[in-house]
């Protein structure tokens, strides 16, 4: 890709109020992890990836994730400790300071787009302080051809500023960061944090919003990938559950790994241009995909080296343990061209279930699908967070309750018309512990995990024998290829059965407590599929 000084010229962002800047515009990867170099704010690795520290915040900062309570919002949004309102003057100060500390400054600026359907593409521009910032968007959003940039129109716009710190008691914020969506003027105001994925995400929440109510069309925190046959498989699951690793899979072609629309004509297509995956613990071994996508113009985040050298120890979470690289999807050897597929056939919610209850692999009736997409669990293990000293249940509606501005249900009824209209087959896969909890139990072994989706997708788990289980009533195959049969049923891997028990209906609670937030606005078959414990 050739550089766009040409096109430079022509680009201002006075309309923006960002007067007086020195624009790059749409510089090269090979540009902007150069400038990172030399301006001291990134070294190279091994594999010649670009390593950053993304500073005070190394992940989301849900807390300080605003939207503009204004005409469009109003009456649509799912107000509360999610989605928090943000007064439309307060963001227009904030807006103001925020452009004023960027004028007179180097800012790089990049034009792309989100949504691989043409037919549902929106145009963003980006601001960056950063030239690493820019160059993740590079790897995250799609890229428009050249001839396209003179006559490019944004639609929406990002503002990363992490070097300019609000003031909570003048500013309306909860401290010196924030996120903040602007439905009206189209603006994702980011500040306060270095973390890149406050940009991915202000996007996609964005969608969340724009698709279903203008588009009729269904937004989903998922990864999806295509088989030989054409059919499609869509994964849902949160941070750490093995969504990515899951999707790349060397015998079918990815679409994505995060972020995805179902749209009314049956088609799934990929929101971004690129991936963004944890890296803690990674091995070429078990993640080939991943690990061999981090090479020159991969952004690798808050890694540590080891001693004296620059190779990436992937074991080292003293800095954070959500290390990411992010990297353009063509990364991947195997991918879907367009990044759209066709007839979705298979869906698997995907939950690290840290108590050891859940069966590795079970199947779902429509009732329970809508059910447990409503309630998006996982769990927490010990140690990953200060004052967690036991798994803790995490339940995060639609597997992205951060991301999601409308009720929850709203997005569970499309999802159910969906599944039904397609005749698609839900499975609830437990990538997380087996005979017994954290800490007395073990991970399931990722190729068994591969092995049941495998089956699943073959169609091999379509006769066999299944048996429901005692607490949660969902369908638990008796056998399955490649996958020890006696690890099946969690049961049978506990040594005290009885203690299985007691946990499985203390489990089954969990889950009821949680959903009593949602029982005023779920249907009849939605509150059928709850746990019978």
């Amino acid at each position: 890709m050739d550089n766009y000084a040409l096109f430079a010229k022509s680009i201002s962002l006075n309309e923006l109020g960002i007067e007086n800047a020195k624009i790059q515009y749409q510089l090269t990867p090979n540009e902007l992890h150069n400038i990172t170099i030399q301006s001291g704010q990134g070294v190279e690795n091994s594999s010649g990836a670009l390593a950053i520290n993304t500073g005070e915040f190394t992940g989301r900062s849900p807390q300080d994730r605003f939207i503009v309570k204004d005409s469009i919002t109003e009456d649509k949004v799912w107000w509360g400790k999610v989605n928090i309102p943000f007064e439309p003057a307060a963001f227009d100060a904030l807006y103001k300071k925020v452009t004023a500390y960027l004028s007179n400054k180097e800012v790089f600026v990049r034009d792309s787009y989100v949504c691989a359907d043409p037919n549902y593409r929106l145009n963003v521009r980006v601001v960056t302080e950063t030239a690493w910032a820019n160059l993740f968007c590079y790897n995250m959003f799609l890229r428009p051809e050249k001839e396209e940039l003179s006559s490019f129109t944004p639609e929406w716009t990002v503002i990363c500023a992490p070097g300019f710190h609000a003031d909570p008691l003048v500013d309306g914020t909860r401290q010196s960061n924030f996120a903040i969506l602007d439905f009206t003027k189209k603006i994702a105001l980011i500040g306060g944090t270095g973390y890149t994925g406050e940009m991915k995400k202000g996007i996609f929440s964005a969608l969340n919003f724009v698709l279903p109510v203008f588009k009729n069309t269904l937004p989903m925190h998922c990864s999806a990938n295509v088989g030989e046959d054409g059919d499609t498989a869509i994964f849902f699951g949160l941070s750490g559950t093995g969504k990515t690793t899951l999707s790349a899979d060397p015998e079918r072609k990815l679409i994505g790994d995060d972020e995805h629309g179902w749209t009314n004509e049956n088609t799934v297509f990929n929101f971004e241009g690129g991936c963004y995956a944890k890296v803690i613990n990674l091995t070429e071994e078990n993640e080939p995909d991943i690990f061999r996508a981090i090479k020159k113009g991969a952004i690798l985040e808050n890694v540590v080296f080891k001693a004296g050298t620059n190779e990436v120890d992937f074991q080292d979470v003293s800095i954070t343990q959500n290390t990411r690289v992010s990297y353009p999807i063509n990364h991947i050897d195997n991918i879907q061209p367009g990044s759209i597929g066709q007839n979705p056939k298979n869906i698997f919610f995907l939950t690290a279930d840290a108590y050891g209850i859940l069966p590795p692999i079970s199947k779902l009736t429509p009732g329970q699908a809508a059910y447990h997409f409503i309630s998006g669990y996982t769990a927490k293990v010990a140690g990953t967070e200060a004052g967690v000293t036991e798994p803790q249940p995490n339940f995060s509606a639609c597997f992205g309750a951060p991301f999601m501005p409308l009720h929850p249900t709203k997005y569970a009824e499309m999802l159910s018309k969906k599944m039904k209209d397609a005749n698609v087959k839900v499975w609830l896969i437990n990538t997380g512990w087996t005979g017994g909890p954290y800490g007395t139990g073990s991970r399931m072994k990722l190729k068994f995990t591969r092995a049941m989706i495998t089956a699943a997708l073959n169609g091999e788990l379509d006769n066999v024998e299944y048996v429901d289980h005692k607490s949660f009533g969902i369908a638990i195959p008796q056998s399955c290829p490649n996958v020890p049969s006696e690890i099946l049923n969690p049961r049978n891997t506990w040594e005290d059965q009885n203690l299985y028990d007691t946990k499985a209906v203390e489990l089954a609670h969990k889950f009821k407590a949680n959903f009593a937030k949602f029982e005023e606005f779920a249907n009849a078959e939605i509150m059928a599929g709850a746990p019978i414990a």
